[in-house]
C-alpha cells in the first residue's frame, strides 16, 4: 500500500540543486534539474554516507561528493564504482509547486 505526503515547495530548491527533507524520521533528498525535473532518493550515499543533496547534480544523475560514485536518479542505479544503489521515492509536483512523494508502506524502492 501506498500513501503520498507533500514534504515543501519546489522553489524551496533552486535548480542544479539538491536539498535534503525529513519526512517522519527519514531524511530524504530531493533534486531540482536544470530543465525543472524534480526526483527524490534516500539522502545518504550506499557507499560511505556522502550527503547526496551536496552532490553535482546531472540531467538525471548525482554524482556524490565526497567519493563521487555516480547514481541514474531515475532507477537508483550506481553508474561508476563498486556499491548498492539508491532508494528511490516517485515524485510529482502539485499545481502549487508542492513537492509530493509517493511512500511505499513497506519502505521506498531501491536499485540493486
Amino acid at each position: 500500500m501506498t500513501r503520498q505526503a507533500t514534504i515543501g515547495k519546489v522553489d524551496q530548491i533552486p535548480r542544479g540543486e539538491g536539498r535534503k527533507f525529513r519526512l517522519g524520521g527519514v531524511e530524504i533528498a530531493v533534486y531540482h534539474t536544470q530543465s525543472g525535473e524534480v526526483f527524490a532518493s534516500q539522502s545518504d550515499c550506499p557507499h560511505a554516507g556522502g550527503p547526496l543533496a551536496d552532490g553535482l547534480i546531472g540531467a538525471a544523475n548525482v554524482i556524490c561528493p565526497l567519493h563521487e560514485r555516480f547514481f541514474d536518479l531515475r532507477t537508483g542505479a550506481c553508474l561508476g564504482g563498486d556499491c548498492a544503489g539508491l532508494r528511490i521515492y516517485p515524485v510529482a509536483l502539485t499545481a502549487e509547486g508542492g513537492i509530493m512523494l509517493e511512500i511505499d508502506e513497506e519502505g521506498p524502492t531501491a536499485a540493486g
